[in-house]
């Protein structure tokens, strides 16, 4: 019997060689690079943002969303299907190519402080998305997957997400214990360091309790914080001992961006959404109406289908490729290119999500969770 919140399997089409989009991203962000290096223009390097800011959000207006699901019965063969896992695993070398050029560029190539800020939003681009990479790879039970995560996130030295993205989000998610999950009247930028501290904090003490268990230090060499930091270490150094200490700040500025683009995302795909508690006082399991869910059939095709993010959370260990639809779950008015956007603009984004917020409620302010320090304007608003 069909699940009534799960939309009719018929209209579904294997999407198998438009999926080879998703790692065209780095391969273009690069090629970028490349034409800066061949022509001594460095506005090559706006393509990125470009690309994200207006190319995706115009991409995603015209080709529309797809709620088409696969069907129960093809789910078994597309999990399996190696090269959906390859093209996954792909992205990882040609972050890694866009990584060393760009660090090259900056050290050894005279530019203007604006091609400079062009190369840093190009490069971080890469890795910002690649951190997108690393949370399809490390949710998987392989050891090269999880691996391949690590070192997708080395570049961006963000590599306590592997474990508190896993362990930590997805136990708190769309709660207010969550440093992850944004919460009404909360612009970006406050959630940023709320985040950014707060997923730090999270993940070392995760891994003090996992190897305290065991009777080992948290310094230990598997605490998996210092092993994906030390790729981190790893890569910074080595293209320090090639290039010099002039690479240093380039490779700081370009990790933080990409930083920033992970908790942008973060800060879109919970906002305003709570988990209500249970007659024992505990929170209800994570359903798809927790995420806030995106169909554009562009943006996920370049991103994995992170945009599915209600199915995703529902079920983590489901593969990219056969995420699905939920009509329960609420979904944004717009792809990830364009709420990023927008989400950097405070005012426009209260403007039009929190109406969007408190219909998914009923209008009760109470079911939704809110910033505190914003509690009594939004009482005003709403009431």
């Amino acid at each position: 019997m069909n699940n009534p919140s799960i939309p009719l399997e018929d209209a579904w089409q294997d999407k198998r060689w438009l999926w080879l989009l998703s790692p065209s991203i780095p391969l273009t962000f690069t090629s970028s690079l490349l034409a800066f290096v061949w022509t001594g223009q460095w506005w090559f390097m706006l393509l990125a943002p470009l690309i994200i800011h207006v190319l995706l959000p115009v991409l995603d207006r015209v080709f529309g969303e797809d709620f088409s699901n696969p069907p129960e019965s093809a789910v078994a063969q597309l999990e399996s299907d190696i090269f959906y896992r390859a093209l996954v695993w792909a992205y990882v070398p040609l972050q890694w190519s866009g990584t060393v050029l760009g660090a090259w560029i900056a050290a050894t190539q005279p530019l203007p402080w604006l091609g400079f800020a062009a190369l840093v939003l190009t490069v971080g681009a890469i890795n910002g998305i690649g951190i997108g990479t690393a949370h399809e790879l490390g949710h998987k039970k392989e050891a090269l997957d999880r691996w391949l995560s690590k070192i997708a996130l080395a570049p961006s030295a963000y590599g306590h997400f592997f474990v508190e993205h896993n362990r930590g989000h997805h136990q708190r998610v769309a709660t207010p214990q969550d440093p992850a999950s944004a919460r009404m009247g909360e612009s970006f930028w406050a959630f940023l360091p709320r985040s950014v501290w707060g997923s730090l904090q999270s993940a070392w003490a995760l891994e003090k309790e996992r190897l305290g268990k065991q009777g080992l230090s948290v310094w230990h060499l598997q605490n998996h914080n210092l092993q994906a930091w030390g790729l981190t270490a790893l890569l910074f150094g080595g293209l320090t001992a090639w290039l010099g200490w002039v690479v240093v700040p380039f490779l700081l500025w370009q990790a933080g961006y990409a930083a920033s683009m992970l908790e942008v995302v973060n800060y879109v795909e919970h906002y305003g959404l709570l988990r209500q508690r249970d007659a024992s006082g505990r929170y209800v399991r994570c359903a798809p109406e927790h995420s806030w869910n995106s169909n554009h059939l562009v943006g996920n095709l370049l991103l994995y289908q992170l945009q599915r993010h209600s199915d995703h959370h529902a079920h983590p260990s489901r593969r990219y490729q056969a995420l699905r639809h939920f009509t329960t779950a609420p979904q944004l008015p717009a792809g990830y290119a364009t709420m990023i956007t927008v989400a950097y603009l405070p005012p426009l984004w209260f403007a039009w999500m929190d109406r969007r917020v408190m219909a998914h409620y009923g209008g009760d302010l109470g079911l939704v969770n809110v910033q505190a320090s914003a509690r009594k304007k939004l009482m005003r608003a709403w009431h």
